[in-house]
Formats: C-alpha cells, sequence, structure tokens
C-alpha cells in the first residue's frame, strides 16, 4: 500500500459551474485513486460531500450515480422552474447596465433554500455518517465563514450536516445566512468564498502525495475586460481563487524547504499539487443557470477532462 500515492482532491466552488466537478469526481471514483481527503466550497461540497459518502459506503460507483442524481434534480426541468431560471440569469445580466430593485433574500421567501437542502438530504444520508466513519475512511472540509465574527470555519467529518453544507453554499445576494449551533454557541456562516475556496492547508493533515485541485475559476483571461458586466466576471473570478493561491503558495513554499533540506525529521514530505481545470470562459450569471442542458454539458466536459487528466498521469 506504500506505493500506492494518497491522493486528497479541493473542490472549488463556483454555484452551477460545479457540475463540471461532479463529472471529474466521477471518473476519478471509477480509477483506482486512493483518495485519502476531499474538500469543498459551495457547490464543490456539495460534490465532494457525495463523492464522500460514496467512499464511506464502500461504493465508489454508488457515488458517481448519486452526483448524477443531484446535478438532475437541481436542473430547471418543469416549465415554470425553467422560466424562473430564465428570469434570474436574464436578470443578473442586466446588473450594472440597468437600475434594477435590488431584493434582501430575508425579504423573500427562503423555498430555494430549503429545496437545495432536500435535494442534498436525498443523496447523503447524514444519520449513517458516524457509524461508517472509521480509523482508515477518508477525511471531509468543508469550508464557510462566520458572518459577526469574520472566522474561516472548516466542518470535519462527522460535523459535515446539512446545515454546514448550506452555510457553505449560502450566496449572500441569495440565500440567507444559515444558523448553527443553539444558544450562546449559535453562530451564522456565508459561503466559504469568503474564506477558503476551497479548504487545501487543512487536506495536509491527510499526509498525501498529491493534491488534485479541481478548478472552476480561471486563473487567466485573454484580454482586458472593458463592459461593467466582465469587469464584474473577472473580479469574482478573482476574488475566488485569492485564497486558493494564496494556499498553494504554502505548500509550493514548504515543497522548496523539504529540497533544501530544512526539515529532516520527517515531519513533512512533499505534495504534487496538479490542477484539473474547466476551460472554458463563462461569465458570472451563468454560476446561477440549472438550464438542462447546460448542466449535463458541464458534467460531461468534466468526465472528457478527468479522463485525460488521469491518462496523462499513468502515461
Amino acid at each position: 500500500m506504500d506505493a500506492i500515492p494518497r491522493i486528497a482532491i479541493a473542490c472549488q466552488g463556483g454555484g452551477s459551474h460545479t457540475a463540471f466537478t461532479a463529472g471529474v469526481l466521477q471518473r476519478v471514483l471509477a480509477s483506482d485513486a486512493h483518495i485519502v481527503g476531499l474538500s469543498g466550497t459551495s457547490g464543490g461540497a456539495i460534490c465532494a460531500l457525495i463523492a464522500w459518502f460514496g467512499l464511506l459506503l464502500g461504493q465508489r460507483a454508488e457515488g458517481a450515480r448519486r452526483l448524477d442524481a443531484f446535478w438532475e434534480s437541481n436542473a430547471a426541468a418543469s416549465l415554470p422552474d425553467w422560466l424562473l431560471n430564465e428570469w434570474i440569469i436574464g436578470t443578473s445580466r442586466l446588473r450594472g447596465r440597468v437600475a434594477l430593485p435590488e431584493l434582501s433574500p430575508y425579504e423573500v421567501p427562503d423555498w430555494a433554500q430549503q429545496q437545495l437542502r432536500e435535494r442534498i438530504a436525498a443523496q447523503v444520508d447524514f444519520a449513517a455518517i458516524p457509524g461508517l466513519l472509521g480509523p482508515a475512511s477518508p477525511r471531509l472540509y468543508v469550508g464557510a465563514v462566520d458572518v459577526l465574527s469574520g472566522a474561516f470555519t472548516v466542518f470535519r467529518d462527522a460535523a459535515v450536516s446539512a446545515d454546514a453544507v448550506l452555510a457553505s453554499a449560502a450566496i449572500p445576494d441569495f440565500f440567507r445566512a444559515v444558523a448553527i449551533g443553539e444558544g450562546a454557541a449559535r453562530r451564522y456562516f456565508w459561503d466559504g468564498l469568503f474564506s477558503q475556496n476551497p479548504p487545501v492547508r487543512e487536506l495536509t493533515e491527510t499526509r498525501p502525495d498529491e493534491l488534485w485541485v479541481v478548478q472552476i475559476n480561471p486563473s487567466t483571461r485573454a484580454a482586458v475586460p472593458h463592459a461593467p458586466e466582465d469587469i464584474a466576471d473577472r473580479r469574482n473570478e478573482l476574488a475566488g481563487n485569492l485564497s486558493l493561491e494564496q494556499e498553494l503558495h504554502f505548500i509550493d513554499k514548504i515543497n522548496a524547504l523539504l529540497a533544501d533540506g530544512c526539515f529532516p525529521d520527517g515531519r513533512y514530505k512533499p505534495i504534487a499539487v496538479r490542477r484539473i481545470r474547466l476551460q472554458r470562459e463563462l461569465d458570472y450569471a451563468s454560476k446561477l443557470d440549472r438550464d438542462p442542458g447546460f448542466i449535463r454539458g458541464l458534467i460531461e466536459e468534466g468526465r472528457r477532462t478527468a479522463d485525460a487528466f488521469l491518462a496523462a498521469r499513468c502515461g
């Protein structure tokens, strides 16, 4: 077993774009990769959670099937849902060009957030998780941020509840802050985009040989954005990559110090960082797009990208 590389997978958030992550994880689950940990933020957290649950069940193919089932249930398949989806995407793309009324998520019913909870719970039996965990089980880390204190929060393993995943996906413009805890211990959380996107340094606890980052936000763009919506898109991408690049720089620095012989006691080991990137240039509004064809296309792209990644790694 010592010769089999230990793999940790970090899944960046990005709303509907993380359907790409689902396709990647399906192919990774179908491979012989020795997965020792997963982390995620927002949509990446949902995908990581479902894949992790499949690993806990000892049924990797079942994890892949549940990823498909979640995204199918989340797609806007009915006519009313499709019309609502088109309205949301359309108004989102008009922002910055025309004056639109702003609504707080506290001024409208939270049915979308509750529907998301139900769709997640349909694929993951949270009550069964403590009984499935063992010393050799892979680890799971889900990122969120405490709204009031600003503290970065990472939910681990059995502490990853439906509330924790909803907290990680609580985009402030659309979802209410998620309350977790009782009495004086009650805290309120927003999307992990504001803390770690996704958690990386915690994955080093699993002592991986390789860290695979499923990256949704592009690192580079071909041209300087000029239009207001293009500027907003690029700002969102850079903000989403900020914590990721900082944490990967930390790993690179430790790798360099190890190569220089600065840690001879064996407490640290080098970690090879590999990225699995969504290559399409997509705007921010499409992160809200639940069109079934769009979702299916991203899943298929994730599968193809993962196939090429795995083939190159083995070759």
